[in-house]
């Protein structure tokens, strides 16, 4: 099977390219740039102008979508939000007019998605796939982008739909990339702390489990509708940074650094750091037979930061 992948040159992107080759896979990506990508065909795309090379789309059999700007690279003027938005509607509605338009055999798209989706702050309230949606920014840009996936849902193939899955993707742990380099290095440096209380939760997951969930959904037929791509413990922010030091032997000698510090350095933005989200992965756990390779943060943190 040829697997087309969108937004394959981030930090999940290039790990998951890597599986699936070791998987035995033919990886494709659609991007912007045409710069090479070693054992793996690039076409061209553009979301803003709304060009797509299509002969991406006649050769696949699966899609893996997860174009999107990054949530936290830059903070929330009206433009970025705007740019953070279309990125990810646009660019699926750009796929779901070449499905329509191109013969193809596409008949599984597997998307990204975030636990954002029920808002930035829940506070220590259990969320599971069945819980409602927040009304916050996060939640407003999650409704809209699943929204234009099941546009895709509506399409069909040989006269058969498209099997779509969205994966609600929580905080992911890689050095490629993300929060976790940037919690590791002051930590190492001794300069390491708890952000606001520390009291608020990250739902996390291990890169490769990320990775692997995604391409279980992509293998298995029974996966359908929305997941939440976390691993099976949320921890508190305090939690997170006192595991950090443990595995790398510093010790934390800082006070907490305090909200306002970070709101205003960050403005709206600090709520990706200052939200707390406690995400059960309840579909994963009862409907699928994912397994974990790292279901606990220090075995995850072990992995990645030694």
């Amino acid at each position: 099977m040829t697997i087309l992948i969108t937004g394959g040159t981030g930090s999940i992107g290039r790990r998951l390219v890597e599986l699936l080759q070791a998987k035995g896979y033919s990886v494709s990506l659609l991007s912007r740039s045409n710069k090479p990508v070693p054992g793996v065909q690039v076409y061209q795309w553009d979301v803003k102008t709304n060009q797509i090379d299509t002969q991406a789309i006649a050769n696949a059999d699966a899609i893996i979508h997860l174009a999107g700007a990054g949530i936290a690279d830059e903070r929330w003027s009206d433009s970025r939000k705007r740019e953070i938005l279309e990125s990810r509607t646009q660019s699926t509605a750009l796929l779901a007019q070449a499905l329509q338009r191109t013969p193809n055999q596409v008949r599984t798209f597997v998307s990204s998605s975030a636990i954002g989706y029920y808002g930035g702050d829940t506070g220590d309230r259990p969320v599971t796939e069945s819980s409602p949606a927040g009304t916050d920014f996060l939640a407003q840009v999650t409704r809209a982008w699943e929204r234009s996936v099941d546009e895709i849902a509506a399409i069909k193939t040989n006269s058969l739909p498209i099997r779509t899955v969205r994966i609600r993707t929580g905080v992911v742990l890689t050095m490629a990339g993300g929060a976790l380099p940037k919690l590791a290095q002051p930590i190492r440096l001794g300069a390491g702390a708890p952000i606001g209380t520390g009291q608020q939760y990250i739902s996390w997951i291990h890169v490769d489990d990320i990775c692997r969930m995604y391409i279980q959904a992509l293998e298995t037929e029974s996966w359908q509708g929305a997941y939440n791509g976390v691993a099976p413990g949320p921890v508190t922010n305090e939690e997170l940074t006192r595991q950090i030091a443990d595995v790398l032997n510093r010790p934390l000698i800082l006070p907490r650094i305090p909200a306002f510090a970070i709101k205003l350095a960050f403005g709206e933005l600090a709520v990706t750091v200052l939200g707390s989200s406690l995400v059960l992965n309840k579909r994963i756990a009862n409907e699928t037979t994912f397994q974990y390779q790292f279901p606990k943060l220090k075995e995850a943190l072990e992995d990645l930061l030694l």
